[in-house]
C-alpha cells in the first residue's frame, strides 16, 4: 500500500533527513523528496504532489506553520510536524492550523516511519471513499487537488498557493456569493481583521490569470457590499 506513495520531508538537518529516508525506504516507502527550506519545500510540493509531508517547524527562511497554511489552502494530504518545540501551546497550534500529527525531537525514526504508514493508510482509505472529490469541476475550470493544478478549457493555469485556495472555495460553491471574511477564514486560516486588503489583492491577481479581460471579468465577479462569486454555467 505504501510502495507507490510519495513522501516530502522538509527539514534543514541533513543527517536527520538522510536517516529518515533510510528508515522510510526500509519500510517500503520508496519515493521520497526532500527540501531544506520553506520555499524549496513549497516548490517541491507543487512539483511532486506528495501523498504526505514531514515538516520541521523551525526552518532557515521561516516557520513550518506557514508552510502548513500554504499547503492547507488547497490540499488535505497528511502533514506531520517534526519539532524540537515541546510546549503544549506549540502542539495545539500545529493541530489548529491543519497538522495531522506532532512528533517532538528527539524521536525514534522507526516510530516516525510507523506514524507515516498509519497516516498513509488512513488517507488511502479516505481517498477510496471520496476519490471523486479530488477533482473539482465547474464551467471551463477543473482543479486537481492532488496535483495542485488548475485547468481552464484543458489549459494549465499557473497559480500560487493562495490563488489555488481561493479557486478551490469558488469551485466548491459555484454561483454562490462568499464574503471576504469567509474567504479569509477558510483560505488563510486566520480571523479576518476587517480593514485587510489581502483578499482583494489576491482576487485581482487571480482574475489576471483566469479572465480574458481582468477589468471586465466574465467569471469571478464582485457582488457589491457582499463579496465575490464564481459565475459558471453547467457544461
Amino acid at each position: 500500500m505504501t510502495r507507490n506513495r510519495k513522501v516530502l520531508i522538509i527539514d534543514d538537518e541533513e543527517d536527520l533527513v538522510r536517516l529518515l529516508e533510510t528508515v522510510l525506504q526500509k519500510e517500503g516507502i520508496e519515493q521520497i523528496v526532500t527540501a531544506g527550506t520553506a520555499q524549496e519545500g513549497l516548490r517541491q510540493f507543487r512539483q511532486h504532489a506528495p501523498d504526505l509531508v514531514l515538516l520541521d517547524i523551525m526552518l532557515p527562511d521561516g516557520e513550518g506553520y506557514e508552510v502548513c497554511r500554504e499547503i492547507r489552502a488547497f490540499s488535505h494530504i497528511p502533514i506531520l510536524f517534526l519539532s524540537a518545540k515541546t510546549e503544549e501551546i506549540d502542539k495545539i497550534l500545529g493541530f489548529a492550523i491543519g497538522g495531522d500529527d506532532y512528533i517532538s525531537k528527539p524521536f525514534s525514526p522507526k516510530e516516525v516511519a510507523y506514524r507515516v504508514k498509519a497516516q498513509l493508510r488512513r488517507a488511502a482509505f479516505g481517498k477510496e471513499e471520496t476519490a471523486a472529490g479530488h477533482v473539482l469541476r465547474a464551467g471551463p475550470f477543473q482543479l486537481d487537488e492532488d496535483r495542485a493544478e488548475l485547468l481552464k478549457n484543458g489549459r494549465i493555469i499557473d497559480l500560487k498557493p493562495k490563488e489555488l485556495g481561493l479557486m478551490k472555495r469558488f469551485l466548491l460553491y459555484p454561483n454562490k456569493v462568499m464574503s471576504k471574511e469567509q474567504l479569509y477564514d477558510t483560505v488563510w486560516g486566520e480571523e479576518f481583521m476587517g480593514m485587510d486588503n489581502t483578499v482583494m489583492v489576491h482576487i485581482r491577481r487571480l482574475r489576471e490569470k483566469i479572465e480574458e479581460r481582468p477589468s471586465e471579468p466574465d467569471y469571478l465577479l464582485t457582488v457589491k457590499g457582499l463579496g465575490y462569486k464564481l459565475v459558471v454555467k453547467d457544461e
